[in-house]
């Protein structure tokens, strides 16, 4: 049974505006039927890097907040702390850099933020999945223990992923620091001995016990290691860094599968947004953004994460890519931009698993929305 995945342009008239479009959007695709009164609702943004610029305008998402208040519901913002070390790798420094992009307390309409995943990063869920690379997924508390889920996507190129979507937005930005490491490595973390300067910080706030000293250079004993990533984070001269050694097919099926584990307990309970626009080459987590690689295209809503995500990668690829932009290859329209971005990664493959997983279906019907005429 194919999925509907509803579909407005950018075009705006005297009688409509694009934050009013965006409400007429989500309400027609059905967000009133996964919100009930009082439902505590996570709203899953991503709030950008200081420096980034592509991520999605405050402006429509305070009008998705009061779209969903609208429906009696409380929404909250949230995202998880990265497994890098940046500007959002605590809590702290999280809030700040969302304020300081543009997602302030006046400026969301008195909505919270609330970091899923706590202080550090530690405050997760152990959910089992039993899929065929993880019996069990670590999610951010909070958006597990939300009553409902709307998650909003901005859609874009991704190194790993080949794109960005609704389905990594859940999959690997709700997981916590546990749980990104554990999409993206299958290993300890290793250390940089000619940077270690020895101070023990890693050691000391290792709750595995898995570092220790040895003439002033920190060693991790990997069969202690249990992945927490809290030593990358804790090291004052980043000498502790990623083993990025998992494969490319793996990474996107661990993905689908913390996916599963997001979904798990919101059953009739979520709801999905991809924001077509300012379509960057890499994700929103580095601290610039590059040109688009085509224009913008409009913002999709839909009930279903899969088909949301094909339904986006199919109207990117119908696009002229832009020159001048990182997309060298397959600029034509009809022609894979993504696989022009990164020929190694097999996007589809997220799709085509989490079709698997039960999560969604590939199969979709679009359903554009009129644009109301000008007022006389």
């Amino acid at each position: 049974m194919k999925a509907d995945v509803f579909f407005m342009d950018l075009e705006a008239t005297s009688r409509e505006n694009l934050p009013n479009k965006l409400a007429r959007l989500i309400k027609t695709a059905g967000m009133e039927s996964v919100l009930k009164e009082n439902d505590l609702t996570a709203v899953k943004v991503h709030f950008g890097e200081q420096g980034n610029t592509a991520y999605i305008r405050p402006v429509f998402i305070r009008k998705i907040i009061e779209t969903i208040r609208e429906c009696k519901a409380s929404p909250f913002l949230t995202d998880a702390n990265t497994l890098y070390v940046g500007t959002r790798s605590n809590s702290v420094s999280h809030i700040h850099t969302a304020i300081e992009n543009g997602f302030s307390y006046s400026s969301m309409d008195a909505t919270p933020i609330i970091i899923a995943d706590g202080l550090r990063g530690k405050n997760e869920t152990k959910i089992e999945v039993n899929q065929k690379n993880c019996n069990h997924v670590y999610i951010g508390s909070e958006v597990v223990e939300a009553d409902a889920l709307v998650s909003v996507a901005h859609f874009k190129g991704h190194e790993l992923a080949g794109f960005g979507g609704t389905l990594k937005n859940l999959g690997m930005g709700c997981a916590s620091r546990r749980g990104k490491l554990d999409q993206h490595s299958n290993v300890s973390p290793k250390i940089k001995r000619k940077t270690c300067i020895g101070c023990g910080e890693c050691a000391k706030h290792c709750p595995g016990d898995a570092i220790y000293l040895e003439e002033k250079k920190a060693f991790i004993r990997a069969e202690s290691c249990i992945g927490c990533a809290e030593c990358i984070v804790r090291c004052p001269t980043g000498s502790v860094t990623i083993n990025w050694n998992q494969t490319v097919p793996v990474f996107l099926e661990k993905m689908m599968e913390y996916t599963l584990g997001v979904l798990q307990n919101k059953k009739d309970k979520a709801f999905f947004i991809n924001f077509i626009t300012d379509i960057s080459p890499n994700c929103d987590c580095l601290s610039y953004s590059g040109s688009p690689i085509v224009n913008n295209v409009g913002v999709l809503a839909s009930l279903d994460p899969v088909a949301i995500d094909q339904a986006s990668a199919d109207l990117v690829n119908r696009q002229t890519g832009l020159p001048g932009t990182e997309l060298k290859a397959n600029l034509n329209p009809g022609e894979d931009k993504f696989k022009g971005l990164y020929p190694a990664v097999d996007w589809q493959h997220q799709l085509e698993y989490g079709e698997t997983l039960g999560l969604g279906t590939r199969d979709y019907t679009l359903i554009p929305m009129k644009t109301l005429a000008y007022k006389a």
